[in-house]
């Protein structure tokens, strides 16, 4: 079964071709042009998308060798996300589908990162436990089937993502902040300064990265007055920083596993390319005898193939003409347990 995936939920316009399981394609077009204004505008997102997302989807069919009228089914995001980014996606979907009258699979983005772990074609067996941690979100997931998850624990407040880069824009470090302080931590002492680690030993699954932020402009403010800080300065509290989130995600994943007796933990978002965190639950792995799988790095990030991978289980499982219904609508509010 070749199924179409078309990614659009932020500011990543993708687009990916999955045949039986094999990714053939994967397509990612990052928009840069948000680095200048410090974030994601929504605005110039859905534009961007806008422009270019006809041809990123040629690009995937070229690059799996496919025709149109090979694609058995369309799998689109529809939520959740920035609305117009959603809109633009959902749209052009539609407007396939109904031309070559493909059965259209609306999928949550956030789904399609529980489930990444496939991708990568390892053995994986139900239950499992999914961290999906990101710019957005940082929740824990109990999988118990293809169809079957509960949310366990998520933030309170910020996500690890956005602490990173919330902690990069007070240090003077650019946008996206996470990658910055990934690279600036390798050469920093990550016990030089200790930042607190929110709800670490409550015994929900729950995060909270607002106190971190909020310690580390204090500690800027008092520390140093608003003098520039020495490269040593710099590359130890980026560590010190960075472990503090760490030790909070690496913690919660391995007491999620224990409490559901899982062997299986899968860490997705972009979130989960950062070197700390992948090098900690690696050791964990060893040391506990459970399995975690970190997909690679360009399914990690918001794509298509996840997507896509996940539109054909849901086609594989469905009724007769379930999904010729092209009514639904592109959503930015989060999904639930299901």
């Amino acid at each position: 079964m070749r199924i179409l995936g078309i990614e659009t939920s932020c500011d990543e316009t993708s687009s990916a071709v999955v045949d039986d399981g094999a990714v053939l394609s994967n397509i990612i077009s990052s928009q840069v042009l948000h680095n200048l204004y410090g974030g994601v505008v929504p605005e110039i997102a859905s534009r961007i998308h806008t422009q270019i997302i006809s041809r990123v989807v040629q690009e995937a069919l070229e690059q799996s060798l496919t025709k149109i009228n090979e694609i058995e089914g369309i799998a689109v995001t529809y939520q959740p996300g920035l609305i117009g980014s959603l809109v633009v996606g959902t749209n052009f979907a539609k407007g396939l589908a109904i031309r070559f009258g493909i059965p259209l699979i609306p999928i949550d983005h956030i789904e399609g990162h529980i489930y990444s772990g496939f991708l990568e074609g390892e053995k994986l067996d139900f239950p499992f436990v999914t961290l999906v941690v990101s710019g957005g979100h940082t929740t824990l997931y109990f999988v118990k089937s293809v169809i079957e998850y509960e949310v366990i624990g998520a933030t309170r407040d910020d996500a690890a993502g956005e602490a990173f880069d919330k902690i990069a824009k007070m240090l003077g470090l650019g946008y996206p902040g996470g990658p910055l302080i990934d690279k600036l931590s390798k050469e920093g002492d990550p016990a030089r300064y200790r930042f607190p680690r929110g709800l670490l030993k409550s015994d929900d699954f729950d995060f909270s990265f607002s106190g971190l932020k909020t310690s580390v402009r204090y500690f800027l403010q008092k520390e140093f007055k608003g003098r520039n800080l020495t490269d040593k300065e710099l590359r130890d509290i980026c560590a010190s920083a960075q472990n503090a989130i760490v030790e909070v995600l690496v913690s919660k994943s391995i007491k999620a596993l224990n409490r559901f007796s899982c062997k299986a933990l899968v860490i997705a978002g972009g979130v989960s390319a950062n070197s700390l965190l992948r090098k900690k639950l690696k050791e964990e792995a060893d040391k506990n005898n459970f399995c975690v799988i970190i997909p690679k790095m360009n399914y990690c990030m918001d794509n298509a193939a996840m997507i896509a991978y996940l539109g054909e289980w849901k086609l594989k499982l469905s009724t007769s003409g379930q999904f010729y219904n092209y009514m639904f609508r592109a959503n930015a509010t989060p999904i639930r347990s299901r």
